[in-house]
C-alpha cells in the first residue's frame, strides 16, 4: 500500500523533525530501517512503544556507528537502497565515516537526505539550536503573537516539523523522482531557516508593498483584526472566526444579530482594537456549544477551539477517520490521502534493535556475518524475553 511502495530508505536516527520526515515516507508506504545506537533513547518507554508515533511503520537495526563493523554494516545496507536520511550538525556523518561522498561511491544513485537547523555552511552551521531559534533568525518568530506583547510560541510546528521535516520529505520524494530518470544520486539539504522562511513567503510580499507592518497583532493575519481572531465564551472555552471576506463577513454579523453595531466598516484598521473589544463582549455571552449551534452550517468560517482530549471526538474527525483509535491509544492518520494507493499505519514503532536480524538477512549478510558482528557489538539485536 502506498505511493512509496517499493522505496527503501535508512534513517540515522535522531529527534524531532527527521523522523517525522522518515514517518510521513513511511506512511506513504516507503520501507524505513531506522538505525539506533545500542542503548538509544525514544520518545516513549518500552511498554508504550505504541506512543512513538514518529517512528511508526518503520523497522529498527541497532548500530554502533563507533565500530568499523557497524559503520560496514549501514554502508552494506545502503548498497542496496534509494536514500538515506539524518540529522546530525554538520560534518558528524563524516566523521563517522558515513559522509556523503562515502556513500555515493557506494551507491550512485542514492538520494543523501541531511536535516540541520541552519544548513550545512554559513557561520552558524556548526552552532547548538532548536526550533524556536530557527524560526526567530528566519523571521517567522517576530510575526507571531499580541499586540504589545513578546512573540508567541507556536509550539515546535513551524521549525521542525513544517519548516524541517515536510522539507526533508518533499525534498527527498523530489531528489528521488529526478534520481529515477537520470539514475544519479545527490544530497538533499533541509534546513529549517530554509523551510520557516520559504513559509513565510507570502507574509515577506506582503510586507515589501506595505500592505503588512512589522508591529506584531496588528495585521490582518495575526490578531490585529477582529473578524480573524479567537474569543473566551461564557465557559472559559474558545472559538475561532476568520471572516475575511464580504460574504463571510457579512453571515457573521447576520449571525450576531442585534449585538452587532458600528462593526459596518471592516477594514476600519483604526476601529480595530474596539471593535475587538466589542466582540470580545458579545461572544463571552454564550458558552462555546452555544456558539456551536449558532454558527453551525453557516458560511462564517468558524470552529471551536479543541483541546488535545477532544479533537479525535469531533464530528468532522469522526466521518474522515482523521484520527486512527485501536482502542488503546489514538494517533492521526496518514495525510495527505490518495485515491488508489491509500497510505496506512502497518504497525506501531520497533524497539530498538528489534529487526536487526531480519535485516540483515534481507540485505545479505550470511550466518557467520551476522553472529560475528552481534558478538562484537558492532550490531545488536533485542532480546526476546
Amino acid at each position: 500500500m502506498g505511493p512509496l511502495q517499493g522505496i527503501t530508505l535508512i534513517e540515522i536516527a535522531g529527534l524531532g523533525p527527521g523522523p517525522f520526515a522518515a514517518m510521513m515516507l513511511a506512511d506513504m508506504g516507503a520501507d524505513i530501517i531506522r538505525v539506533e545506537r545500542p542503548g538509544g533513547s525514544m520518545f516513549a518507554a518500552a511498554d508504550n512503544v505504541k506512543l512513538d508515533f514518529l517512528n511508526r511503520n518503520k523497522r529498527c537495526i541497532s548500530v554502533n556507528l563507533k565500530a568499523a563493523d557497524g559503520v560496514d554494516t549501514v554502508l552494506r545496507l545502503l548498497e542496496q537502497s534509494d536514500g538515506l536520511l539524518e540529522g546530525n550538525r554538520p560534518g558528524v556523518m563524516e566523521r563517522l565515516g558515513l559522509g556523503p561522498d562515502v556513500c555515493l561511491q557506494r551507491n550512485p544513485k542514492l538520494v543523501y537526505g541531511r536535516m540541520t537547523g541552519w544548513g550545512q555552511e554559513g557561520p552558524m552551521a556548526a552552532e547548538a539550536g532548536h526550533d524556536i531559534n530557527y524560526i526567530a533568525l528566519a523571521g517567522a518568530l517576530h510575526g507571531i503573537g499580541h499586540a504589545g506583547e513578546k512573540p508567541a510560541i507556536p509550539l515546535n510546528l513551524v521549525g521542525d516539523f513544517g519548516g524541517g521535516g515536510l522539507l526533508l520529505a518533499f525534498g527527498m520524494v523530489c531528489a528521488l523522482l529526478e534520481a529515477k530518470h537520470s539514475g544519479k544520486g545527490q544530497v538533499v539539504d533541509a534546513a529549517m531557516i530554509d523551510g520557516a522562511a520559504a513559509l513565510m513567503a507570502s507574509t515577506f510580499g506582503a510586507s515589501q508593498v506595505g500592505f503588512w507592518s512589522d508591529e506584531r497583532g496588528t495585521n490582518l493575519l495575526d490578531g490585529g483584526s477582529h473578524f480573524y481572531n479567537t474569543y473566551e465564551t461564557a465557559d472559559g472555552q474558545y472559538i475561532s472566526l476568520g471572516s475575511i471576506e464580504g460574504q463571510f463577513y457579512q453571515a457573521l454579523l447576520d449571525k450576531l444579530g442585534e449585538d452587532a453595531v458600528h462593526f459596518e466598516n471592516q477594514f476600519d484598521m483604526e476601529n480595530w482594537p474596539a471593535m475587538k473589544k466589542q466582540l470580545a463582549d458579545i461572544i463571552q455571552r454564550k458558552t462555546r456549544d452555544e456558539w456551536d449551534e449558532i454558527f453551525a452550517g453557516a458560511d462564517v468560517c468558524y470552529a471551536p477551539v479543541l483541546s488535545m482530549a477532544e479533537v479525535r471526538h469531533h464530528p468532522h474527525h469522526q466521518a474522515r477517520q482523521t484520527f486512527l483509535d485501536d482502542g488503546e491509544v489514538w494517533q492521526p492518520a496518514p495525510a495527505p490521502r490518495f485515491s488508489r494507493t491509500p497510505g496506512e499505519v502497518q504497525y506501531h514503532a520497533a524497539r530498538i534493535g528489534e529487526n536487526s536480524e531480519d535485516v540483515m538477512r534481507e540485505f545479505g549478510f550470511n550466518e557467520k556475518e551476522i553472529q560475528a558482528r552481534l558478538e562484537n557489538g558492532s550490531v545488536h539485536q533485542l532480546s526476546e524475553e
